[in-house]
């Protein structure tokens, strides 16, 4: 929930902080060594203000390591126990080594064996190998596991964004299908009812309707698509397309003047979404292609399903093959890729004798592999 990710963290740090002092201020008052200063109210004091600031070590963690160095300091230079207030100093110092880069954590982080080190040689509460040992084992081990943890967030927010950049890719891909396609049976479907407007008012009232029916079609799908964009809205109801949506294609292309037959090979079984609308969005560009390259042409669409693969070839008998379209422009480039992104093929080439073919091979998943039917075709 919203409120749990704002507000849990600082709770924890708040929580946590409490606990440490409680825990630096009970181990001071369990010294019975005699070495140090009795534990008394200004050494309790002392304990809490140097472990509490790491309530704010997200927000201002070198601040915070500051000031448990001063506290920390301050209550050695009264000759308490120095053991007993390190804990937030501790903590501090990982929070250092996990958010700012390597240079800040190495400056700052040297406070640390700096203050231990001068305190342990002068006291002499310890051997000074033990005190240079642990003086520079500690910090070097703190800064390791605040760098490895830097360096997870530093991954995870890498590929958060390429999470985000190939949405916006896919959302781009998408849009531009939508209106290329439909637009383009509007232009074609437009301009011929402009041209037989007076001549052959039936025609140019049915190249109309096909503007209407087809703009309302491409405004649908770009609210799907854009829908995706707003994450306060609930995506569109309307569903994507798919295969059960190539006739209704076929049928847009042949009113903007460009005959198209589907022939249907072997037995037709329900794909993924994403690969339903991998074959749809393929064959939609293929035949805008067509309506935009090669008319006046004739094209068809073969659509066979294998056992373990479904292949689509559509091609056309146009004159010839467009320089554009054999050396690949953005429309096959975002075919390929959509090919590419469920394992499969993608060769577009142009025609022996003119005309060009896209063909695409996508291998299907376990569950919907089945064996060869009948053959239907329209």
């Amino acid at each position: 929930m919203w409120w749990r990710s704002r507000w849990w963290p600082p709770v924890v740090d708040a929580v946590l902080a409490v606990a440490l002092a409680a825990v630096c201020i009970l181990q001071g008052l369990d010294d019975e060594t005699g070495r140090w200063r009795p534990f008394d109210l200004p050494a309790a004091v002392l304990s809490a203000l140097a472990t509490l600031p790491v309530v704010f070590r997200r927000r201002a963690p070198v601040t915070v390591l500051l000031a448990c160095y001063g506290f920390w300091t301050w209550q050695i230079l009264l000759g308490y126990n120095p053991v007993v207030s390190t804990y937030g100093v501790l903590l501090a110092m990982y929070t250092v080594a996990a958010t700012q880069p390597r240079w800040i954590t190495a400056v700052f982080l040297t406070g640390c064996p700096l203050i231990w080190i001068i305190t342990g040689l002068r006291t002499g509460f310890a051997s000074p190998a033990g005190v240079l040992l642990t003086g520079l084992a500690v910090p070097a081990v703190i800064a390791k596991a605040g760098d490895s943890a830097r360096q997870l967030a530093a991954a995870h927010e890498a590929r958060a964004r390429q999470a985000v950049t190939e949405e916006r890719l896919r959302i781009a891909r998408e849009l531009h299908d939508v209106v290329a396609h439909h637009m383009s049976v509007v232009a074609v479907q437009a301009g011929l009812a402009r041209y037989v407007l007076r001549a052959d008012p039936v025609t140019a009232e049915g190249a109309m309707d096909t503007v209407l029916a087809t703009s309302g079609e491409a405004l649908g799908e770009m609210r799907r698509v854009l829908s995706l964009l707003r994450a306060d809205e609930e995506p569109a109801d309307a569903p994507a397309p798919g295969m059960p949506g190539i006739l209704a294609l076929a049928d847009r292309v042949r009113a903007a003047g460009v005959p198209v037959d589907v022939e249907v090979i072997g037995e037709p079984r329900p794909l993924p979404s994403g690969l339903d609308l991998c074959v749809y969005r393929i064959v939609q560009e293929s035949l805008t292609n067509v309506l935009k390259h090669a008319a006046p042409a004739t094209a068809t669409v073969t659509v066979r399903y294998a056992d373990d693969e479904i292949e689509v070839t559509v091609r056309d008998y146009g004159i010839r093959a467009p320089d554009n379209r054999e050396h690949g422009g953005q429309g096959l480039i975002g075919m390929r890729e959509r090919a590419l992104l469920y394992g499969g093929t993608l060769a577009a080439a142009p025609r022996p004798g003119g005309g060009f073919e896209v063909r695409l091979t996508l291998p299907l998943p376990a569950g919907e592999r089945g064996g060869e039917g009948e053959v239907r075709a329209r």
